[in-house]
């Protein structure tokens, strides 16, 4: 009978605490210990509820909690009520099975990873001394983490203690420095202590550290400078008009790099063209630019390429990689309007905001109104959500659907409230059914279809990410789509220019300000966050005119560096001290391969000439575009390209059957080179200038003469093997 009483007073304890008896201070003799301020940090800071322990989807050996402890409620239960109350001993706490296994008493997966003379230790033992109560009285709200220095100059080796204070709602604060979770971005150039001390690696550079205790994060931004320093007026004599010079030139002084020399007029030459309108300059266009002597001759070679009708096309083929679904998914019909809707907004230079309200609010036939095959793709809220936070917000929402952001603070209630707003939408007609789905849908506004958080069931309202809380039932003859978009392109909403800019920027510069480019978070800052703003600004300013951002990167001094490192920029990927080579895109190198052999290749269901930045399908057969890093067609968009270096590609260049009769079909350039009254010499230079986009060097022409001499009799032949040599060098894949 003793055993039976004894056995029964951890569930009269936790039957007490769980209906609020005894939260109160009075018998308890301490200050209570609060399971969400005090316990909740300690099961983070240790790990407990990561993603490798019990944090994971079905959690660890029989114990899950919410990841990183975003579900207060649902972890209380778990270590209170579940499985009898086993891990919690109230008639004994040290006998707890959360302290015997954490302290490594007990057997624990995880290791130790408490000390049993520690504070975290205690501050459990006190918690489950007291009844395992669930808050204190009057309990408040945690509403800031705040970390001090949050701006780190550290010497290679140096190390700085951080400071971290959260700010609650009755106006206290607290320091929470060893319960607080630290996560480097990059620990080459500092690494952080799970007790908060920053330690400078042996690498310049900069990066970031977060910050997080439970739902709040904050940064400290830390910077290595070179150890050599730079001479004091080396940026003094750096131009500087445009105002990225400005800003890259002072982020770099702060860094202590010296930025590479200028690149000579033939390489910017070949990146204004295969940046601005896709394909490599001509051999006369190459020798009129190299041959000018204007002093604005950059200037007017810019504002002539983004006159030209191959900027439309190639802009927007990047912009159907994001946007164009699969045609055997959604219908042929459906996805060609599509594409010709998104050519054209850029054959109009149409502003990029009513480019993309128009997107949002489209309504009508997929056969008549292209931009609706956007909802025929992306058929639920949740779906429209996780694209539309990701393209024009740089928000990867979608991590909200399950649980709370784990980099973020963005939790479900903000994604299954963002997701309201398409909760309006209608459709009407043939829905899916791949691998062939032909026939015609109708979407428009219709009423409200309730969208419904996962857990609570509640009915989520529409409610902004950011910026001011509209009254959205004040106007009611706007659709909620229609105030979505309001908002979106709004001066509430900072990051919708933003993300554009980044994704303008790495498309020039071969890397985004923020990488990933749809990744603008606190915790993932921009290597130069004043210049994104900066960029922001002055899209916002010229109405969103994509033609403006351009012209003012291609005419800044930082995109003429050379790729030719220095001594101190080596290490350099982050802070454009030089330019960063690139592979050419895959539309680009075979546009331009076609250019230069002279001969037009045929592609089925595509006009006669088209070029391969004007294909409106990835299903469009291609080995070429496939083997250089076109979109895989069954992906689903936003399709990023892999850029990445194969064998594959370098074995194609050189063996493909499709190149060789570029290069060798009659009335291509190399049997005209050969029955022209050209000298050996003449041919040589118009083949450099058109593969190289430059003259060839004495040393170059002198092997090249002495190669054409040799074979008199096979004239055309020589001029095949030169062309088909120089295609397969890095130097012309690569865009330096």
């Amino acid at each position: 009978m003793l055993f039976r009483r004894v056995y029964s007073l951890p569930f009269l304890f936790l039957a007490i605490s769980a209906f609020g008896v005894g939260n109160g201070t009075e018998g308890w003799g301490t200050e209570l210990v609060s399971f969400e301020l005090d316990v909740q940090p300690i099961l983070t800071a240790r790990g407990c509820n990561q993603g490798a322990c019990h944090g994971k989807q079905r959690g660890q050996n029989g114990f899950q909690l919410s990841l990183l402890g975003f579900d207060s409620d649902f972890d209380f239960r778990a270590l209170t009520r579940q499985s009898r109350g086993r891990r919690i001993s109230l008639a004994t706490p040290m006998n707890s099975l959360l302290l015997k296994k954490a302290t490594g008493e007990t057997p624990h997966g995880g290791g130790k990873i408490l000390d049993a003379s520690g504070q975290d230790y205690q501050t459990l033992l006190t918690w489950i001394d007291q009844g395992v109560p669930r808050n204190r009285p009057d309990e408040p709200k945690i509403v800031g983490v705040h970390v001090v220095p949050d701006d780190l100059v550290l010497q290679v080796g140096e190390s700085t203690q951080l400071d971290v204070r959260v700010n609650y709602s009755d106006g206290t604060s607290r320091q929470v420095t060893p319960t607080a979770a630290y996560q480097s971005n990059d620990q080459p150039i500092a690494k952080v202590s799970e007790q908060g001390l920053v330690t400078a690696g042996s690498l310049p550079g900069e990066t970031a550290i977060m910050v997080r205790y439970l739902q709040e994060i904050a940064v400290c931004h830390v910077l290595i400078p070179h150890q050599n320093p730079l001479s004091s007026d080396l940026f003094s004599k750096m131009k500087s008009d445009n105002v990225i010079d400005h800003l890259v030139w002072e982020k770099l002084k702060r860094l202590q790099v010296a930025p590479s020399r200028m690149a000579t007029d033939e390489k910017f030459l070949r990146r204004a063209y295969a940046d601005v309108i896709g394909r490599l300059p001509t051999a006369q266009e190459a020798r009129r630019f190299l041959e000018s002597t204007e002093d604005n001759r950059r200037e007017q070679l810019v504002d002539r390429l983004l006159e030209s009708p191959d900027y439309a096309e190639h802009w927007a083929n990047k912009w159907v990689d994001l946007l164009r679904p699969n045609p055997y998914r959604v219908g042929i019909k459906a996805v060609l309007n599509y594409d010709q809707w998104i050519r054209q907004q850029f054959r109009e230079n149409r502003p990029y905001d009513v480019f993309i309200r128009d997107l949002l609010t489209a309504q009508g036939s997929t056969w008549d109104n292209g931009p609706v095959t956007f909802y025929r793709d992306r058929r639920s809220p949740d779906e429209l959500t996780t694209m539309v936070s990701r393209l024009f917000l740089g928000v990867r929402l979608e991590c909200a659907k399950c649980h709370h952001h784990p980099f973020e603070r963005w939790a479900q209630d903000d994604f299954y409230s963002f997701a309201a707003f398409f909760s309006e939408l209608g459709r009407k007609g043939t829905g899916l059914s791949p691998p062939i789905s032909g026939g015609e849908e109708m979407f428009f506004d219709d009423k409200v279809k309730p969208v419904r958080h996962p857990l609570t069931e509640a009915v989520m309202e529409p409610k902004f990410l950011y910026g001011a809380a509209a009254n959205l039932g004040e106007d009611s003859d706007r659709t909620l789509r229609e105030k979505l978009a309001d908002w979106l392109v709004s001066g509430e909403n900072p990051y919708f220019a933003q993300v554009q800019v980044n994704r303008i920027w790495a498309d020039l510069m071969g890397r985004g300000l923020v990488e990933p480019v749809d990744d603008l978070r606190v915790t993932n800052p921009a290597s130069n966050q004043p210049l994104l703003e900066e960029l922001a600004r002055q899209f916002v300013e010229s109405g969103f005119d994509q033609k403006t951002i351009i012209r003012s990167i291609l005419l800044s001094e930082v995109y003429r560096l050379s790729s030719t490192p220095t001594p101190s920029n080596r290490t350099d990927y982050r802070n454009y001290s030089r330019h960063y080579r690139k592979r050419l895109r895959a539309e680009v190198l075979l546009d331009s391969l076609e250019q230069i052999s002279g001969r037009e290749l045929s592609w089925r269901g595509v006009p006669p000439g088209a070029a391969a930045k004007e294909i409106w399908t990835h299903r469009v057969t291609s080995i070429f575009l496939d083997t250089f890093g076109r979109p895989n067609p069954n992906q689903d968009p936003p399709c990023e390209r892999v850029e990445a270096l194969t064998m594959t590609q370098t074995l194609h260049l050189m063996n493909s059957p499709e190149l060789l009769q570029l290069v060798t079909k009659d009335g291509g350039s190399a049997d005209r080179f050969s029955q022209s009254d050209q000298s050996d010499r003449e041919i040589i230079d118009e083949i450099y200038l058109a593969i190289y986009s430059r003259f060839p060097t004495i040393q170059e022409r002198g092997v090249a003469v002495a190669f054409m001499a040799g074979l008199p009799e096979q004239r055309r032949q020589a001029i095949e093997d030169l062309m088909w040599a120089l295609m397969n060098t890095p130097e012309f894949v690569f865009l330096d």
